[in-house]
């Protein structure tokens, strides 16, 4: 764990009007070096350079484990900084929701993840050389754009979540993953994805949207997106925006395991929700349960069995290109369908 403070003796940049944030601005970066198998410590020395150079005086925490980051995110909202650089994935930023959710201060992602779907839907540089000094400028070049967040809750567990909640087979692939010991790497993964698909069964799921009456809904896979894509891009809700203050559902219907590898491919294109066994919803809370139901939500198990999911609107504020421009179906503050309400289709 490390802790570092300096000043930079450069000469600072003249402040853009209505950019960023102050000039000469006290910024925290927090690192997990560990992120995006090992480059996260990397992505860290660009960012800190990169600030540095447009005359920031720099706090860096280094985490070394999930708490210590935690504790870390907690000390530096309660110093106040004009903006706090988380360097990291998806996952790093997540697990630090609820320290950092409804602070006043403003959060710059700089992606060092594997999947960066959060960072996707923000319009947020990554996966080029440059693209971490890029990331960590937008505390001075950017625009802090409000952004939603996801709080679910399991009679089990409950978690605060970014991009999408998962429940059904999907949740079980990630479930069937993290529990076999061998192979490893990507491998794994399919194994799980052969198991489960031998496995597929519906489930019957009890769904209440909002105010209305709950409802039996037969499916395989439900999805509560606020971020358009999960897994390192699979745009399972593609008309998501983390600004609009609504959640996007998207709920498969009953399929043979033919049926669902052949939907694959739309899904992958994002021509999923067009198919008569693709129910689709905008909404701001949703209650599901299931007899065998395992809720994940940004990639992490949530919990079992029941889950309250409740929007939490412009929770936080996360620097983006100015203007923002988010992506796929509307994005971060681009208002492309914000509140529009997609024509249900019952499943087959």
């Amino acid at each position: 764990m490390r802790c570092l403070t300096e000043q930079s003796a450069r000469p600072r940049p003249e402040p853009v009007e209505g950019h960023g944030v102050a000039l000469a601005p006290h910024i925290t970066v927090l690192v997990n070096p560990a992120a995006g198998k090992g480059r996260g410590e990397a992505a860290a020395e660009l960012a800190v350079r990169r600030l540095r150079e447009l005359g920031a005086q720099v706090t860096v925490l280094e985490g070394d484990s999930a708490e210590s980051t935690r504790r870390h995110a907690a000390a530096a909202v309660r110093d106040r900084p004009d903006a706090i650089v988380v360097v990291g994935g998806d996952g790093t930023l997540s697990s630090i929701l609820e320290e950092i959710a409804h602070a006043e201060v403003p959060i710059a992602l700089v992606p060092a993840g594997t999947g960066n779907d959060f960072a996707r839907a923000m319009g947020l540089p990554f996966g080029h050389h440059g693209s971490a000094a890029e990331a960590a400028a937008l505390v001075l070049t950017g625009e802090a754009t409000p952004v939603d967040v996801g709080s679910a809750h399991c009679p089990d567990g409950s978690a605060k979540f970014l991009t999408v909640a998962a429940l059904g087979f999907d949740a079980l692939v990630s479930e069937r993953t993290n529990r076999l010991k061998w192979p490893k790497g990507a491998l794994r993964y399919y194994l799980a994805l052969l198991i489960e698909l031998a496995r597929l069964r519906p489930l019957h799921f009890n769904v209440r949207i909002d105010d209305e009456s709950s409802s039996t809904l037969p499916g395989i896979l439900a999805a509560v997106g606020n971020t358009r894509s999960y897994g390192g891009g699979m745009p399972m809700c593609p008309e998501a925006d983390p600004s609009d203050g609504l959640f996007d559902l998207t709920l498969v219907g009953p399929l043979s395991r033919a049926r669902l590898l052949r939907l694959f491919p739309l899904l992958l294109k994002a021509k999923h929700t067009g198919r008569s066994e693709v129910l689709t919803r905008r909404l701001e809370r949703i209650e599901i349960s299931a007899p065998g139901l395992i809720v994940y939500a940004d990639g992490e198990k949530v919990g079992t069995e029941s889950v309250r999911i409740d929007m939490l609107p412009g929770a936080l504020r996360v620097f983006a290109p100015y203007p923002s421009t988010g992506s796929g179906g509307g994005g971060a503050g681009s208002g492309g369908g914000a509140h529009s309400t997609t024509q249900a289709k019952e499943p087959k």
